[in-house]
């Protein structure tokens, strides 16, 4: 098994206040995995159209590896609202490219020569991408991880797509909010600690689970062990992608052979100076990716 990363699903562009920027939350992944030394591609579809020249082109700028193919469907985009805290709110085009991420053989090879995966559930909204991802993480060798970033978005989930998700999911990354709509979707009870370790034990795979707390903190669940940190308070610029530089950094010191709690150190560092920079993919200083 080689050392390739991989983030598959979304390629967008987030439409703020201050213009376009590349986004998607795995293809964020894998631009902050590779920030970490690590060798990632970013997996997903744009459309024969300037919008995907350009997102293709951007991803070169930024020295990105990439397995993107043209479809006929127009490249996704998002138009980004943000609070005066900076939180965004997202209005998601549908029926766009990366709705439409074919299976082919390279996608397959792929696989087989990756130790990790990132995917959500947005890019499942489709059957045919849901397909693509699946078929994907079924390729893999069984010792490889599956991190299921769940992004929970408008109404583009289902149990289906949650439960499919969690039997292969080897870490599950959500929020403080995605927890309550999960706990609600497999009927469990209990305190958010008890909720977490229940969903570890109720999917055989699952090893760990990551809740991020917005300003309050983050934490990090094992079958019998917890790791809590604060956020550190910091001038946000906006949020946008700070969450999948969490996951990237945490999935790619953990891969370095790092414990859990310098893991998670680390990732509340990188994320803290992604709020402090407009966009998803600011560069990030070296002191944070030693």
């Amino acid at each position: 098994m080689k050392n390739i990363i991989v983030g598959i699903g979304e390629a967008l562009w987030d439409c703020l206040p201050e213009g376009r920027k590349l986004g998607g939350a795995p293809v964020n992944f894998a631009y902050h995995v590779a920030q970490h030394g690590m060798q990632s591609i970013a997996v997903s579809a744009v459309g024969n159209d300037a919008l995907g020249d350009e997102y293709i082109a951007g991803l070169e700028e930024v020295n990105q590896a990439q397995y993107i193919v043209r479809v006929a469907q127009p490249t996704g985009t998002v138009q980004v609202s943000l609070s005066e805290d900076g939180i965004p709110t997202y209005e998601i085009c549908k029926n766009v490219a990366w709705d439409n991420i074919p299976w082919t053989p390279e996608l397959e090879a792929l696989a087989r020569e990756s130790q990790a995966v990132c995917f959500g559930s947005l890019a499942q909204r489709s059957e045919i991408s849901r397909d693509t991802i699946l078929r994907f993480i079924d390729s893999m060798s069984l010792d490889a991880e599956c991190i299921f970033d769940i992004n929970l978005r408008q109404s583009f989930y289902s149990l289906e797509v949650i439960t499919e998700s969690l039997k292969r999911a080897t870490i599950l990354k959500l929020n403080d909010e995605e927890i309550k709509i999960i706990q609600e979707f497999l009927k469990l009870e209990g305190e958010t600690q008890a909720v977490c370790r229940q969903i570890i034990e109720q999917f055989p795979r699952l090893k760990m689970v990551i809740l991020t707390c917005g300003a309050v903190g983050s934490y990090v669940f094992t079958a019998d062990k917890t790791s809590y940190i604060p956020t550190p308070k910091v001038d946000v610029a906006d949020t946008v992608g700070a969450g999948d530089s969490f996951t990237a950094t945490f999935v790619a010191q953990l891969l370095k052979g790092r414990p859990i709690e310098e893991a998670h150190r680390r990732a509340v560092a990188v994320s803290a100076f992604v709020c402090t920079q407009n966009g998803a993919m600011p560069v990030i200083p070296p002191e944070l990716t030693d």
